[in-house]
């Protein structure tokens, strides 16, 4: 049915616990994970004033995005699923795009990924890569809630 997870994370203990569910349906299915980290450079290239370091900053973002995936691949590997990570600048993509890009790249059979599940004022002031993600997206989505 599902043979191909792809699991955005971002280190939050929401998308943790998207990680925490993949992983176990991955195993109950017999099916294998890709994590993707993607790091959002336009963030760090929208204040000019401090460009000298921008470079610094993605470092930073890239080595904080591998930490994040081999814990995701070592929760992964301690239920025997098979796993892997990526780690994806977005220079020019919003986040949902890239998430979307990879499902198809790769192809993934169903996408997982946690969700805050904000509404009203709070989803149109922080935005919701999950919310765009299942408006766009032509695989299935499966959207975990952290509970409060």
């Amino acid at each position: 049915m599902y043979a191909r997870l792809l699991v955005p994370t971002d280190g939050s203990a929401t998308a943790r616990k998207g990680v925490q569910e993949a992983c176990q349906l991955a195993k109950a299915l017999g099916a294998e994970i890709q994590f993707i980290y993607v790091v959002d450079t336009r963030l760090v290239y929208a204040d000019l004033n401090g460009a000298a370091f921008c470079s610094d900053v993605i470092q930073s973002l890239n080595e904080a995005g591998a930490a994040i995936l081999e814990e995701a691949k070592s929760a992964a590997a301690a239920m025997g699923v098979t796993a892997w990570g990526k780690t994806v600048e977005a220079p020019a993509s919003t986040v949902a795009d890239i998430i979307l890009s990879e499902a198809a790249a790769w192809p993934a059979d169903l996408i997982v990924m946690g969700t805050h599940g904000r509404r009203g004022m709070a989803e149109v002031v922080m935005g919701s890569d999950a919310q765009s993600v299942v408006k766009q997206a032509r695989t299935p989505v499966l959207l975990v809630r952290q509970p409060a």
